[in-house]
């Protein structure tokens, strides 16, 4: 068995509308999520061997938001390939894990991420968690997947099983939707 998170970035600034969106850095309430979520993270028990995450400008200020909100030392590997890929994209920078990784947590963007989540996660209304994926998977939320293969290189759809699921929102109700009047 393999174990797969899936961490997307936090709540981006759209203020500059000139900036490229690769060059796009958190607001405020994307780095309250980020420290937030980084501090379930750290206590939600998963010792990640290998972190792989975009090099886009959120994403980094997000893990290391993560990482300073717990005091750890995140060793990360950048990959290009995961800016705005899509689910099979990602899939396949998976299959590139050593076997001897059995803990990998991938940090980028939608709609890649949620997409694999349904590719991996069997979609045949066992699975609550999926249910809640499917109303959103929103900036700075966090799953964990469990994998029924031996090797990265088998994962494929429907191999996984969808165990455990926060967003911030499910941590402080501030970081929930904005409602309109």
């Amino acid at each position: 068995m393999k174990t797969l998170g899936l961490f997307r970035h936090a709540k981006s600034d759209w203020h500059d509308a000139k900036a490229r969106d690769f060059d796009r850095g958190l607001n405020a309430r994307g780095r309250k999520g980020a420290a937030l979520m980084g501090q379930h993270i750290a206590q939600h028990g998963i010792h990640w061997q290998r972190i792989l995450a975009s090099p886009a400008v959120r994403v980094t200020e997000t893990i290391e938001l993560a990482a300073k909100a717990t005091g750890a030392a995140v060793p990360v590997q950048w990959d290009r390939r995961i800016y705005l890929a899509s689910s099979v994209n990602l899939a396949e920078v998976l299959h590139e894990v050593p076997d001897s990784i059995a803990s990998v947590m991938m940090v980028g963007h939608n709609p890649g991420l949620e997409d694999l989540i349904f590719d991996l996660v069997p979609d045949d209304g066992t699975c609550p968690l999926r249910a809640k994926v499917e109303e959103k998977f929103p900036t700075a939320a966090y799953a964990v997947l469990e994998c029924d293969i031996a090797s990265w290189a088998d994962l494929r759809d429907g191999c996984a099983r969808l165990v455990h699921l926060v967003r911030p929102r499910d941590l402080d109700e501030t970081l929930g939707p904005e409602l309109l009047d």
